[in-house]
């Protein structure tokens, strides 16, 4: 009897393990697989209590998502179950955005500084731009004072400018600085005050003396030297390395501006001078020493930017004032 039951026995054990077996790995085979497919938590929360949970934890309303490897890598960012958000930069490229703006500007050449011979330009010339749309005239003076300084290096056709300029500004600053100083504070009340003590020239009409002209008219006549240097100072910035030649474009420039309120026989003598005119690298490295090309040029444009706003108000306070035709 007991050998008829063993081999029942036997047979009996040996039709359930054969099934157990094959379950058993299938379970053990899904176990790995979702194990190896679970998404890894984030590098920023290793070690935390949120990096060693089973799952990933997110706020209601937020989508979680395996990071992406790559900002191009959208076929590797999971299946359809597993979306990856692709949209907007790395941690990485975050902190590198957050320290270029964090990052100190870049400093200005010296020749802007305070030292820098544009510096000593500018700075007059953007003090004489008040508050109330006015040109205060000091500082407008002590502008072109540093400007003279600024272009006698640059040639002949500069020289013949500024020793012009030179007497426009001696002239005018004996009247800022005279028995009527106070109605010589800006442009608004000279204009004015010359206006109602009848010292304006008739349109068109030179005075006899110049040196006994209106603050008005000497102001005027400044106005458009101004813009002259204005002008060139910036084309010479700005110029193209093939486009014309620094002389070229400051020779235009006093063309459209000057020429038209000088003589023939000045003409010529300007269109001679512009012939031996600096080039521009040599205009660059006098307005700015030992900067490179950019940086001068970056820096003039700058300066003629300034020269720029100041022109812009002396001309409307001209124009509003029926003084543009005095001279």
């Amino acid at each position: 009897m007991g050998v008829v039951l063993l081999p029942q026995v036997s047979r009996r054990w040996l039709r359930h393990p054969i099934p157990l077996a094959i379950f058993s790995l299938l379970l053990f085979y899904l176990c790995t697989r979702s194990l190896r497919e679970w998404p890894l938590p984030p590098p920023s929360l290793a070690g935390t209590q949120e990096s060693r949970s089973w799952g990933p934890k997110a706020p209601l309303g937020v989508l979680t998502a395996p990071p992406c490897l790559s900002p191009g890598a959208l076929s590797g960012c999971g299946s359809g179950a597993q979306p990856c958000v692709t949209e907007g930069p790395l941690p990485s490229q975050i902190r590198q955005q957050l320290g270029s703006l964090e990052a100190p500007e870049r400093e200005e050449p010296r020749c802007l500084g305070p030292e820098g011979m544009l510096g000593r330009l500018v700075r007059p010339f953007r003090a004489s731009l008040n508050l109330d749309g006015d040109v205060e005239l000091s500082q407008y003076l002590a502008g072109w004072r540093e400007l003279i300084k600024f272009l006698t290096p640059f040639g002949s056709i500069f020289t013949f400018a500024t020793s012009e300029a030179f007497t426009k500004v001696t002239a005018l600053e004996a009247r800022v600085h005279g028995p009527e100083a106070a109605h010589y504070t800006s442009l608004a009340t000279m204009a004015a005050w010359e206006r109602r003590a009848g010292l304006l020239e008739r349109p068109g009409v030179a005075p006899p003396d110049s040196a006994k002209a209106s603050g008005s008219r000497t102001t005027l006549l400044l106005h458009r030297a101004l813009r002259w240097s204005q002008l060139c100072l910036q084309r010479v910035a700005t110029g193209a390395h093939r486009g014309p030649s620094a002389g070229e474009q400051c020779g235009d420039a006093y063309s459209t501006v000057l020429g038209p309120h000088h003589p023939w026989l000045v003409r010529q003598a300007a269109r001679l001078a512009f012939l031996s005119f600096p080039g521009r690298g040599r205009l660059l490295d006098l307005a700015c020493p030992r900067a490179r090309e950019a940086e001068a040029r970056a820096a003039l444009a700058r300066a003629a930017g300034t020269l720029e706003e100041v022109y812009n108000r002396t001309q409307g306070l001209l124009a509003e004032r029926g003084l543009l035709q005095l001279a």
